[in-house]
């Protein structure tokens, strides 16, 4: 996998997480539609992602943490970032400290 790539992947995430924040709930959307729900029984594990701790946050390890994990969605918050604080059983969150490396791994 090329630098270019992985940086298409992130920007591609990040792009996918915010789509999320486009419209005020109960509003019409009028982009594409939205991820379909997800299938029953995926629940977020945080023991499975503990490898992730002390990497960067690239697309190669935040789908593996994911996958590991059990989760069918992870995002990466970083220090001061304004997020949804709605509890989700089937998301990973990665926490990343200034420099960009991953110091919490937990679900929700």
């Amino acid at each position: 996998m090329t630098p270019k790539s992985i940086a298409a992947r992130v920007a591609l995430a990040g792009l996918v997480l915010l789509a999320g924040c486009a419209a005020p709930s109960g509003a019409p959307s009028t982009g594409p539609s939205q991820m379909p729900p997800p299938p029953p029984g995926t629940v977020c594990d945080a023991q499975g992602a503990q490898f992730a701790i002390g990497k960067t946050p690239g697309a190669s390890v935040v789908e593996e943490a994911r996958q590991r994990s059990g989760s069918y969605i992870a995002r990466v918050l970083r220090p001061g970032q304004m997020v949804t604080m709605e509890f989700n059983a089937q998301r990973l969150n990665l926490d990343v400290d200034a420099a960009g490396v991953i110091r919490k791994v937990r679900c929700g």
